[in-house]
């Protein structure tokens, strides 16, 4: 799985839950290693996504955070589609 996509899960599965979830369990259902999810947390926080939490007591999506949207042009979308094929 590429970063990208690791990190679009983690927003994913944060958004599940509503107690914290600790970075060992978010590692395991990603698997990947806990250095590499705590890399992850550390960059999605520096993208000002509102995650709360640290290393060792678990980490919360806050309440009302959405993605934005994507917005691809038509030849993106077109190439986007054909990738996916």
């Amino acid at each position: 799985m590429r970063r990208t996509e690791r990190m679009f899960q983690i927003i994913q599965v944060l958004g599940r839950h509503r107690a914290p979830v600790t970075g060992q369990a978010l590692a395991e259902e990603l698997e990947v290693s806990l250095r590499t999810l705590y890399r992850d947390m550390a960059e999605l926080i520096a993208q000002r996504v509102p995650i709360r939490g640290e290393a060792g007591t678990g980490y919360v999506l806050e309440d009302g955070y959405d993605m934005p949207a994507l917005m691809l042009t038509a030849d993106e979308l077109e190439a986007a589609v054909l990738g996916a094929q």
